[in-house]
């Protein structure tokens, strides 16, 4: 079964959102476009508490980008972001959702963040997702989304981990970039862990007309 996951297509990661991802928004029609390629779709959506401990206002004196130890792990500072309940967490608007199966939400936890679809930053609870694939004797996994240095790269990390073959769409991504190679540095890392990079024209996608 062809299967798609979109990771965290929020108001909260796109422009006016409160961690804004630098174009985050035009992997909206792609992801729409994409969609129709796939058996099932499914989706991840941080949802944090309101007392998270990745928000650096939790912390006085520090700011975004800083870098904390929490709960014994190292912690980036995060504004306040995709609080559970908020408009920031929703799903954008413009996002096709008839064809989503499943949303499973992650950062649940004040303690500790969840950059992963699957599991928490220390692996110490599981989201769901890597048991609903299981289920459905899925294989193989494309992923697409943000942010391509946090989300989307531990995602598919994890999904190799997990054993499962693991595509992720290179223009229907998007990174935060909080240095200069940080981007770079995912893909990078994702190749080497047996990650395939690819375009979506090479899942089929004709290019869109003007």
């Amino acid at each position: 079964m062809k299967t798609l996951l979109m990771v965290d297509l929020q108001n909260d990661f796109c422009p006016g959102g409160a961690l804004a991802v630098p174009a985050g928004d035009e992997v909206i029609p792609l992801a729409n476009r994409l969609q129709e390629h796939f058996d099932l779709v499914l989706a991840t959506q941080d949802w944090h508490p309101p007392d998270h401990g990745s928000f650096a206002s939790r912390h006085p004196g520090r700011k975004p980008g800083e870098v904390i130890e929490l709960d014994g792990l190292q912690q980036v500072l995060w504004p306040d972001h995709c609080v559970a309940g908020s408009r920031g967490a929703e799903l954008v608007k413009a996002l096709r959702r008839d064809r989503i199966r499943w949303i499973f939400r992650k950062g649940t936890d004040p303690r500790i963040d969840s950059y992963s679809g699957f599991f928490d930053n220390a692996r110490r609870k599981a989201t769901g997702l890597g048991k609903f694939l299981a289920s459905k004797s899925i294989r193989s996994l494309t992923i697409l989304g943000l942010a391509t240095d946090y989300c989307v790269k531990y995602t598919a990390l994890d999904a190799r981990l997990l054993g499962f073959e693991t595509v992720v769409v290179v223009d229907a991504c998007r990174g935060v970039g909080l240095t200069p190679d940080d981007v770079d540095t995912a893909w990078r890392e994702m190749r080497k862990a047996g990650v395939r990079i690819v375009d979506s024209g090479e899942i089929g996608l004709a290019p869109e007309s003007s």
